[in-house]
């Protein structure tokens, strides 16, 4: 028998994969993160389902948790937030799996900030004006970032930033990325994308603190910051290009 780690997506029980909806509806038993799982979500799962709340479990009990029911002969479904690539913990998880000789697979999920793109209608790579995406966080009481590893580093290139667990810090972030992006560069600010209660905030560098605040913003919320934001006037991608000639070439940009 398999642990599966499934990507619950961002949180609207219809944004899983079929992947992930499928392997919930054969596992016997589904160990699922209580505070940030849609009770819909659940709802694929087998009515005979054995559910763990891992929410006040810590990783040698979640651990054991998996264990026990791969010992008894089960499929296990582990769901994780978002996707499991970015922000899961599940590296530690897998690590002890391997240590105690149990099997486990990853079906991926809609991240975070792909929900948050799609709720503010915007790409996050646009022609000439953005072709990355640095995916961070915000230091505070969590695991400390590898040296080299900052937020100026990263806006040293200008590029789009996206970031996870920064909103109780934004007039930090703000300060630390003024010495590299303009006053008026766009911003956005988006909460609890897909689930009830959504909010976007847009704004500038030097606005979108203050928004956030007024808009009462505290918890589950991705900050952006880039000129994509508000991007009009680019060029056409090369993509669909009319000069470009299919016979030959494979699609790219």
């Amino acid at each position: 028998m398999t642990v599966h780690f499934i990507g619950a997506g961002p949180g609207a029980a219809d944004l899983i994969t079929v992947r992930g909806r499928d392997l919930l509806g054969r596992c016997e038993t589904c160990l699922y993160p209580g505070s940030m799982t849609p009770t819909a979500l659940l709802e694929y799962c087998p009515p005979e389902a054995v559910l763990i709340d891992t929410a006040n479990l810590d990783l040698p009990a979640i651990v054991d948790r998996m264990a026990e029911a791969h010992g008894k002969g089960h499929e296990i479904a582990r769901l994780c937030s978002g996707d499991p690539s970015i922000y899961s913990a599940v590296a530690e998880q897998m690590r002890r799996l391997d240590a105690a000789g149990v099997p486990y697979d990853v079906t991926p999920g809609v991240p975070a900030f792909a929900a948050a793109a799609a709720l503010l209608n915007r790409e996050l790579t646009v022609p000439e004006v953005g072709q990355s995406l640095v995916i961070t966080r915000a230091q505070a009481r969590s695991t400390a970032m590898p040296p080299g590893e900052t937020l100026a580093n990263f806006a040293r290139t200008g590029t789009t930033l996206a970031l996870h667990l920064a909103i109780n810090r934004i007039e930090q972030v703000v300060d630390e990325l003024r010495p590299f992006y303009q006053e008026n560069c766009p911003a956005a600010v988006v909460a609890l994308a897909s689930q009830p209660g959504e909010q976007v905030v847009r704004g500038t560098l030097g606005t979108i603190a203050a928004q956030s605040r007024e808009a009462g913003i505290s918890r589950a919320a991705m900050i952006f910051v880039g000129e994509v934001l508000a991007a009009e006037g680019f060029p056409d991608s090369f993509l669909y290009s009319a000069t470009r000639d299919r016979a030959d070439q494979p699609e790219s940009l």
